[in-house]
């Protein structure tokens, strides 16, 4: 059977909500067979920089992290809930992969 893979990874868990249940429900009133949102492990990008420009003075430190989100959407082919799913508007930040298996 072929089937899509959706692979959505994004900053802002509320935009990847979104997009994840407008998809699932493209999904649903197409009748298609949908396994997910399926979350993946979410990536954690750490920066830590000196807070004195200079290195003089007290030793403190400023510690930044970037979380990336990653959901894993799995659909039976439909080609009228691919069609529907590609016109579904995108946020910025949002990375999406739609991907076709057989």
């Amino acid at each position: 059977m072929q089937k899509a893979k959706i692979n959505l990874a994004c900053p802002d868990i509320d935009k990847m909500n979104t997009i994840c249940d407008s998809i699932v429900d493209i999904a649903k009133k197409t009748k298609t067979k949908v396994s997910g949102p399926i979350p993946l492990p979410t990536k954690k990008m750490k920066l830590t920089t000196r807070k004195s420009p200079d290195g003089e003075g007290k030793a403190s430190w400023e510690k930044y992290e970037m979380r990336i989100h990653k959901r894993l959407i799995e659909l039976g082919l439909d080609e009228r809930a691919l069609r529907l799913i590609m016109r579904v508007p995108i946020p910025e930040g949002v990375n999406i992969e739609i991907e076709i298996q057989e």
